[in-house]
């Protein structure tokens, strides 16, 4: 279910806006939705990103465990070719 919201815009990015909604014969509000969605998404992968990375640097704290460049390098190459690769053991 939709529910109104109000957004205020200064006149130059309300202009720029009903501009760009001319030019793809859309509305200005399918112009704003699809920019807000468009945000969201991004940021929310931008911030499960984040997490992983944090998550990955505790759990490097934690155990010591990590590759090389070269180690993961390589590893990628094979799944790249196509290979199957097995992830290669850990160092401390």
């Amino acid at each position: 279910m939709a529910t109104a919201t109000s957004i205020k815009l200064d006149d130059e990015l309300k202009g720029r806006v009903q501009h760009l909604a001319e030019a793809r014969r859309r509305t200005s509000h399918w112009i704003m939705r699809e920019a807000i969605a468009q945000y969201v998404e991004r940021e929310e992968k931008r911030e499960a990103f984040k997490q992983d990375a944090l998550r990955a640097w505790e759990d490097y704290q934690r155990t010591g465990l990590h590759l090389t460049l070269e180690e993961a390098d390589a590893w990628l190459a094979k799944l790249e070719a196509g290979e199957d690769a097995e992830l290669p053991k850990c160092h401390v």
